[in-house]
């Protein structure tokens, strides 16, 4: 077996799998390299609580060009979870009850100035640096935004809890030019922003996607194979995994997050700009869980503050008559996904009525080849993510964390592995 190759691929998710097929189909020879035992990344269908649950990224939409083209090129089927018809938010220490619309109504002054002029900063969302003005916005904060808006304290909860929510992290560490761009991919509405974030999804889960598209190229692929060092000399680069290999290649594509590039040595080292992301992270920190509740409850949505160990969930299975919830917090430091007993508190903060059974989850931001959920900038990263886009001699970036429309998503990890892909066949190598 040979050592030597065209590409190097380290991580088997979707950026890396779009980039191995693109290479492979125009003849390219790639080896992709994965730590985990599995595809996907932080996708991961897992049987938990009698379920097939999706652990990481799950939801897509066709305002997301890449990833609805590969639904369309294998046929996978989509699904819808519940449409809420009721709501519970905590709020100013109470909890209320009403309809979803109400709810909606509530929230829908706050994210609407939000999200104000979205498109006139990012009027071509994958394009975001066209305009050459953004660094003073760029500095602030999603909570700069919200503490300007004169909302009724409730208002500027829940506003807060929602975009803890988007972020999986605090509003005071999120990138308000991250939010704009989230905007202005999704035209604008903070509506349909919501309905692209948690709404449909991959009927046989998102392995149906990602196994069709593995399946779809000559690359070779190997598991358990997670990578220690990338070294590059003029002309080639060479990888050493943990467990002694070495391989050689004119091109090696890394798709980890940002949040765990430190775990890769790079010889030479990275570009001061990637290092500085790379040391500093992105914003998300949060926690996903999946929660089992006695009995069948009726779709709704639970809505909270930022301060709440969970800030949002809804049901999206029944199962032998119970069920089940998919739940979020901004911070993983402050409660475990798999913690029943806080889990259980959590919930009981909207409705004390529940009798949580069991709770299940996988902690990203505790696994070494994530530490992260999905991506989200931070304040002055904007800047950061255009020289992460940027080749060092054969060494690219690609996944969600560096896309450049619908960063965060499926969607953003496709793109960018495309892009990265297009730009090795015609044969840019910086």
């Amino acid at each position: 077996m040979t050592n030597s190759y065209d590409v190097l691929v380290v991580g088997a998710g979707f950026a890396g799998v779009t980039a191995a097929r693109e290479l492979s189909h125009r003849g390219r020879s790639v080896l992709v390299l994965e730590a985990r035992e599995r595809i996907g990344g932080r996708t991961w269908v897992d049987n938990r609580l009698g379920l097939d649950l999706e652990m990481g990224g799950t939801w897509v939409h066709w305002l997301q060009p890449h990833v609805w083209a590969e639904i369309t090129r294998y046929g996978i089927e989509i699904t819808q979870s519940p449409p809420a018809g009721q709501a519970y938010w905590h709020a100013g220490g109470t909890v209320r009850q009403g309809s979803a619309d109400e709810l909606l109504e509530k929230l829908d002054p706050g994210m609407i100035a939000t999200l104000a002029n979205s498109r006139e900063y990012f009027d071509r969302p994958y394009e975001p640096f066209l305009r050459d003005d953004l660094d003073d916005l760029d500095r602030q904060t999603v909570l700069d935004r919200i503490a300007v808006l004169n909302l009724s304290p409730d208002e500027d909860e829940l506003v807060r809890g929602m975009w803890a929510l988007n972020f999986n992290a605090p509003p005071e560490v999120a990138g308000l030019t991250q939010a704009l761009r989230w905007g202005a991919a999704a035209s604008g509405s903070w509506q349909l922003l919501f309905e692209a974030c948690a709404t449909y999804k991959l009927r046989h889960g998102t392995r149906a996607l990602i196994n069709a598209m593995a399946a779809d190229t000559d690359a070779e692929i190997r598991m358990g194979s997670a990578v220690r060092t990338v070294t590059r000399t003029a002309d080639r680069v060479e990888v050493h995994t943990t467990s002694g290999e070495r391989f050689t290649a004119r091109d090696v594509i890394v798709t980890l997050p940002m949040n765990a590039l430190s775990g890769i040595v790079f010889d030479p080292g990275l570009s001061a700009l990637k290092q500085a992301a790379a040391t500093e992270g992105q914003a998300s920190r949060g926690v996903k869980t999946w929660v089992k509740v006695r009995g069948e409850v009726e779709p709704c949505y639970l809505l909270g503050g930022p301060d709440l160990p969970l800030t949002f969930a809804q049901p999206e299975y029944t199962v032998d008559g119970d069920t089940v919830f998919v739940a979020f917090g901004p911070d993983s430091a402050r409660i475990r996904p798999d913690d029943l007993g806080a889990v259980a508190k959590a919930m009981a903060t909207w409705r004390p009525d529940f009798d949580v059974v069991d709770v299940a989850g996988h902690d990203w931001v505790a696994d070494p080849y994530s530490r992260e959920t999905w991506p989200m900038l931070r304040p002055g990263q904007l800047r950061q993510l255009r020289d992460l886009q940027q080749s060092e001699g054969g060494l690219h970036l690609a996944g969600s964390d560096y896309g450049t429309g619908w960063a965060g998503f499926i969607d953003g990890a496709i793109e960018s592995g495309l892009r990265t892909a297009r730009r090795l066949i015609a044969g840019e190598r910086r």
